[in-house]
């Protein structure tokens, strides 16, 4: 039963899929574009808290400080319990963020909802590089494309998809078709 302040259950009913890559893996475009396709979704965007704190961030530079990890554990934190939240009332959240290796099962641990779904984008470096020197924000200096793409390609769980060759709405017609290959326990 649906209360009056509880929206009806979409498709994908109280679920998750988070998105995910190195920087200028297209990330934001890929689950923006993926959560306007669904009737009722949510993009939830990681970096949003990161920039919720205006004073003493710690640098996210290699190799990760105590303070740096302690931020970075607390933005996933409150992405997964925003991404929840979303879901408890039948809306579909898309989540977006950088959770690479031991970041993205640690992220999925942190999420109550089931059934939950994990998307890693795989462009390879070269490609990473072309396309963080075509925006406006350039994200690479002490991570490089090349340990970004080694570490994405490495990331255990959910469904893999180079992008490197796609448009936007082709990888999003390619998850809606192999949604459940990205199915995570």
């Amino acid at each position: 039963m649906t209360s009056a302040n509880s929206p009806a259950p979409g498709p994908l009913g109280a679920s998750v899929i988070v998105i995910t890559g190195a920087m200028a893996a297209g990330k934001s475009t890929v689950a923006d574009a993926l959560a306007r396709r669904l009737p009722l979704a949510a993009h939830v965007r990681g970096d949003t808290f990161r920039r919720a704190m205006v004073s003493g961030q710690a640098p996210m530079d290699p190799p990760l400080s105590a303070a740096a990890r302690a931020q970075l554990d607390l933005r996933h934190e409150l992405a997964a319990q925003a991404a929840d939240t979303y879901a408890a009332r039948g809306v579909t959240a898309v989540v977006q963020d950088i959770l690479l290796g031991d970041d993205l099962a640690r992220f999925l641990g942190r999420l109550r909802t089931r059934p939950r779904y994990a998307v890693v984008l795989v462009p390879d470096a070269a490609t990473l590089a072309a396309r963080d020197a075509a925006r406006h924000k350039q994200g690479y200096g002490a991570w490089t494309p090349d340990e970004l793409a080694a570490e994405a390609e490495a990331t255990a769980g959910g469904l893999h998809l180079d992008t490197g060759g796609r448009d936007v709405d082709a990888t999003v017609d390619e998850i809606l078709d192999r949604l459940e290959e990205a199915r995570v326990p």
